[in-house]
C-alpha cells in the first residue's frame, strides 16, 4: 500500500522489514537474494517480496505475502479504470487522462536511464562484449517501435545468442513458437497469452511490458484506444504496488471486471511459480553462467525495448497541448529529478485545468 516509486522503492521498503526490522534475513542473504531475482524474467520486485516472504513462512508465506504486495496495486487499477475506461467518462476524468498519459513516454526514457548504468557496468570493460550490449538496445528499441508482439522473440532472440556466444556456438538457429488457435481470435486466450508475456517475459523492469501490451491491446485486438492504453499505463504508475498490475487495466477493457482478475491472475502465476519451485535454488541460480549470459543479452534488448515504447507512447499522443507537457515533464524528471508519481499527478491537473477551459481531448 506504500510502495510508490516502482522497483528501487520496493526494494528499500523490503530490505527495511527484511533486514534491519525484523532481522529475518541478514544483508549479504538480502542482496545475493535481490541479484538473483533480477535473473528472472518476470517483475524482479513481486519476486523479491515473494522470496522474503517464503524465507519468512515457506510455500505459504510466499502466497499471502504475494498476494498483500499484489493484490492492493491490482484492486485500485481495477477501481480507478471503472472510471477512466468506462465509455463516457466525465470530461475531467478525460483531461486528467490526457494530460497523465501525455508524460508517460517520459517516464519510459525516466525507467530506462536507471537501467542503463547497473547494466553497462557489467560490460564495460570487454570491448566485444560491449558492442554486443550496444547492438541488443538497438534491436530491443527497433523492435519495440516496430515488431509489436513479435518483441517476445527479439527478446529471447538477443539471450539466447548472447548464451550461445558464451558457450563458444556465436550461430543461432531460428525461434518459434507454437500459440494456441484461441489467441488469434482475441478471447480469453488472447488475453490470457498477453497477460503471460507481461508476467513471464519482461527481462529488465516493468516497463518493458509497455510494448508487449499495447500491440496486441490497441492494434491486433482492439480492446482499448491508444488514449485508454496511455490512461492504463498511467494509472500503473501513480498507484502504489507492481508496475506489472497495469495488465489487470488491459484484461478490464477487454473483458470486464473478470477479464481484469484473469489478465492479473495469468501475468504473477510465473513469479509466484519461480519462487515456489526455485527458491531453495537461489544461490546456484545465481552461479549459473548460462542464466548471467542470457540476461545479459535479453537485459539490453529489453532496456531497448523500453526506449522504443518511448517512441509507441509519444505517437498515441493526438492533441498538440500534450507535447509540450511531454516536453516540461522530460525535462522535470530527467534533469531536475523530480519523482514519476508527482509528474504523473501534476500532468493530470494540468489536463483537467486544459479541458475545463476548453482544450481539445482525446474522446
Amino acid at each position: 500500500m506504500t510502495g510508490f516509486g516502482g522497483p528501487p522503492a520496493h526494494i528499500a521498503l523490503l530490505r527495511e522489514l527484511m533486514v534491519e526490522r525484523m532481522g529475518w534475513m541478514d544483508a549479504r542473504e538480502f542482496q545475493d537474494a535481490n541479484a538473483a531475482c533480477g535473473l528472472l524474467p518476470g517483475p524482479a520486485s513481486t519476486q523479491m517480496s515473494i522470496f522474503c516472504a517464503y524465507r519468512v513462512a515457506g510455500p505459504l508465506g510466499a502466497v499471502v505475502g504475494g498476494l498483500g504486495f499484489i493484490v492492493p496495486a491490482v484492486v485500485l487499477i481495477l477501481a480507478l479504470s471503472l472510471l477512466f475506461l468506462s465509455h463516457s467518462p466525465p470530461l475531467w476524468v478525460r483531461g486528467a487522462g490526457a494530460g497523465a498519459g501525455a508524460v508517460v513516454a517520459a517516464v519510459a526514457v525516466h525507467a530506462a536511464r536507471g537501467l542503463i548504468g547497473p547494466s553497462l557496468t557489467r560490460v564495460r570493460t570487454n570491448r566485444p562484449q560491449l558492442a554486443r550490449w550496444c547492438a541488443y538496445v538497438l534491436i530491443g528499441t527497433a523492435a519495440a517501435a516496430l515488431l509489436g508482439p513479435l518483441l517476445v522473440l527479439v527478446l529471447l532472440g538477443c539471450g539466447l545468442f548472447e548464451a550461445m556466444v558464451r558457450r563458444g556456438h556465436p550461430q543461432l538457429s531460428s525461434l518459434g513458437m507454437l500459440l494456441p488457435a484461441s489467441i488469434s481470435v482475441g478471447g480469453i486466450g488472447a488475453l490470457a497469452w498477453t497477460a503471460f508475456k507481461v508476467g513471464a517475459l519482461s527481462f529488465g523492469g516493468g516497463f518493458v511490458i509497455i510494448p508487449l501490451m499495447q500491440g496486441d491491446a490497441v492494434h491486433t485486438y482492439h480492446w482499448m484506444s491508444n488514449s485508454q492504453f496511455l490512461n492504463a499505463v498511467a494509472l500503473g504508475q501513480i498507484t502504489p504496488g507492481p508496475v506489472v498490475a497495469t495488465v489487470a487495466a488491459v484484461g478490464y477493457a477487454a473483458h470486464g471486471i473478470l477479464g481484469g482478475l484473469l489478465a492479473a491472475a495469468v501475468a504473477f502465476s510465473p513469479s509466484f511459480s519461480f519462487i515456489l519451485l526455485g527458491g531453495p535454488r537461489f544461490e546456484r541460480f545465481r552461479a549459473n553462467r548460462t542464466a548471467q549470459a542470457f540476461l545479459d543479452g535479453a537485459g539490453p534488448a529489453a532496456i531497448g525495448a523500453i526506449l522504443g515504447a518511448a517512441i509507441l507512447l509519444t505517437g498515441a499522443l493526438r492533441e498538440t497541448w500534450q507535447y509540450p507537457l511531454l516536453a516540461a515533464a522530460a525535462l522535470g524528471m530527467l534533469v531536475f529529478r523530480r519523482g514519476v508519481v508527482e509528474t504523473l499527478l501534476a500532468a493530470g491537473a494540468i489536463g483537467v485545468v486544459a479541458a475545463l477551459f476548453g482544450a481539445a481531448v482525446p474522446q
